[in-house]
């Protein structure tokens, strides 16, 4: 795959999307999306390109579907990322009253990706998994419960890839395979946000995938 000039790139989805970029950070944040539009100047130094971040701290899929049109099908973009779901399966462990069990992840995460083939047959989508840096056994703990949960939630992103022809960054996979031979405070304070390190390795690994 390649990019071309002045094309319109798209991030949305949580907090690790967002990363600052609606406060100090404005307006790509600190994360791996401002990495990715800096390895593209890098790689394409000849190329022009717009690049959008529009992730919210703590969104789910639900939240996406809710202001889908606003943030995403307005700006016609020819290339969509998008990363959500670890709010989703926090708000079920959690028993929160807004919870997004995995069928309600995959009514609310297919019908935006319909409405995106629909209206933008053309545009590129990469869907990125949800993903937990951490590798805790203890049947007691809460981190314990959140691995155990989240293939439910990797599989509907698999599932709907495969649907709607999208990329498929499995970083999950990515990150547990690290933890072989690292330590998980290499890639993150706690298992849910990156640190610098853990963005570098979703937005390479991105470039890597799109090449």
């Amino acid at each position: 795959m390649s990019f071309k000039n002045k094309q319109t790139l798209l991030f949305i989805g949580d907090s690790i999307t967002d990363c600052g970029r609606r406060d100090a950070d404005r307006p790509l944040g600190r994360g791996f999306v401002k990495m990715f539009s800096d390895l593209l100047i890098l790689r394409e130094p000849t190329k022009q390109f717009r690049v959008i971040n529009k992730g919210i701290g703590g969104d789910t899929a639900t939240g996406l579907r809710n202001r889908w049109d606003d943030d995403v099908l307005r700006h016609k973009p020819d290339w969509l990322f998008i990363k959500v779901g670890i709010n989703d399966l926090h708000r079920v462990l959690r028993n929160s009253e807004d919870q997004v069990p995995p069928e309600l992840y995959q009514e609310a995460y297919e019908d935006i990706l319909k409405r995106t083939k629909a209206s933008l047959p053309k545009c590129s989508i990469i869907l990125i998994d949800p993903f937990f840096i951490s590798q805790e056994t203890s049947p007691n703990s809460f981190r314990h419960d959140v691995l155990q949960l989240l293939p439910k939630y990797i599989k509907v992103v698999s599932k709907l890839s495969t649907k709607y022809q999208t990329h498929h960054l499995k970083t999950h996979v990515i990150f547990q395979r690290l933890l072989k031979t690292h330590e998980s405070e290499v890639f993150c304070p706690e298992p849910v946000h990156p640190n610098a390190t853990g963005h570098i390795i979703i937005a390479e690994s991105l470039h890597k995938l799109l090449q």
